[in-house]
């Protein structure tokens, strides 16, 4: 059972860093180079489609098997899988699922409620350059959680 958690663990938080990744590497730097109108509607357009069965499935299905693999690491403790499990679990729980709740979506939230205002051209810096440096935190986090799930995985 442990295994097949830090497996699935793994490919959800790889597959999860791989989409921040995406969103650090090329994303917003495309939508950052756009008239602030057009990034701003991208953006919210974004915020709205991403919230599907798919990828919530995986985002938070993640976290779930991540609280789990937690647990599991301490039935018993036995190094050296236990401390990757609790540090993996750590990193993505608090890293990538709290860094979401608590600094991503309060903006996207915020950006949401701007709509097509003047506020909403003059809050994109702002905003990108915010939302991307937790996003960059976010992606480390998820992608250090995979691989120590994956190191955690048949040991």
């Amino acid at each position: 059972m442990t295994d097949f958690v830090a497996l699935v663990s793994a490919m959800g938080a790889g597959l999860i860093g791989g989409v921040f990744f995406g969103f650090s590497a090329f994303i917003m730097k495309a939508l950052a180079q756009l008239p602030p109108g057009q990034g701003v509607a991208a953006m919210q357009r974004i915020n709205v489609v991403v919230l599907n069965p798919l990828f919530l499935g995986v985002f938070l299905g993640t976290t779930l098997l991540a609280l789990a693999a937690f647990i599991l690491a301490f039935l018993p403790w036995s190094a050296p899988r236990s401390p990757l499990l609790v540090a993996a679990a750590a990193l993505y729980v608090v890293g990538c699922f709290g860094v979401t709740v608590a600094f991503n979506v309060p903006r996207n939230e915020r950006l949401a409620r701007l709509a097509d205002s003047p506020e909403a051209l003059a809050y994109w810096p702002a905003y990108v350059r915010e939302w991307l440096r937790w996003n960059h935190v976010r992606t480390a986090a998820a992608t250090l959680a995979a691989a120590l799930f994956a190191a955690g995985w048949g040991c």
